[in-house]
Parts: structure tokens; C-alpha cells; sequence
């Protein structure tokens, strides 16, 4: 599976944005899907995750009534709307296809990153 994650930006405080991520390959719709981010000089955190089916949602503290992930097997795309941006929320942003968790050893695939910047 390879990933390609677009969307990203700048942004004002309180903006929203929405994260794209377009998967190749016919078993995408086989694979949970996963959204990290990182900070210059942070590692790599867990943001949203989406079931294979789309049934089952994870999402981080920080994140959660803002962001909801979403994804669309029909176009092998899962996709990250960001509500509420906060500067907090500032980083480049990965997804990945994997088995649903939180964790970066849960995903076997993952896309180039997007960057987002939250500043006025």
C-alpha cells in the first residue's frame, strides 16, 4: 500500500482544515487507518485511527470534538477534518495503514506527511 497524505496548510486559530490521504493498492479497504503527528523535535504521536470499515473510531484526548477521521474505500481515501485548530495542533501530519491502535508500531505503511501551521 503506499500513502499519500495532501490537505495540509496554514491556518488560522479556531480554522479548520481537512487532511487527505489517498491510498494505492486493492486492499486498502482490508486495512485500519491511522493519523500521527509530529512536532519539530517531538515524536511522533497518535492523532485518529478508523477501522477497516469505518465502524470503529479511535481518537487522541487532545483532539477529541474537534477532529473526526472518516475514510471512503470506494476512492481508497481516508480523510482527517480538523475543526477548532488550536497553534497546539501545529505539526506535520502522517497517515498510515496498519491494524487500528494508537501506537506507530501498529502501522506497517505510511504516506510522505502534510504540513500544518496554526498561526495568525
Amino acid at each position: 500500500v503506499q500513502l499519500q497524505a495532501s490537505g495540509g496548510g496554514l491556518v488560522q486559530p479556531g480554522g479548520s482544515l481537512r487532511l487527505s490521504c489517498a491510498a494505492s493498492g486493492r486492499t486498502f479497504s482490508s486495512y485500519g487507518m491511522g493519523w500521527f503527528r509530529q512536532a519539530p523535535g517531538k515524536e511522533r504521536n497518535f492523532v485518529a485511527a478508523i477501522s477497516w470499515t469505518g465502524g470503529s473510531t479511535i481518537y487522541a484526548d487532545s483532539v477529541k470534538g474537534r477532529f473526526t477521521i472518516s475514510r471512503d474505500n470506494a476512492k481508497n481515501t481516508v480523510y482527517l477534518q480538523m475543526n477548532s485548530l488550536k497553534p497546539e495542533d501545529a505539526a506535520v501530519y502522517f497517515c498510515a495503514a496498519g491494524v487500528l491502535g494508537v501506537f506507530v508500531s501498529s502501522y506497517d505503511y505510511w504516506g510522505q506527511g502534510t504540513e500544518v501551521t496554526v498561526s495568525s
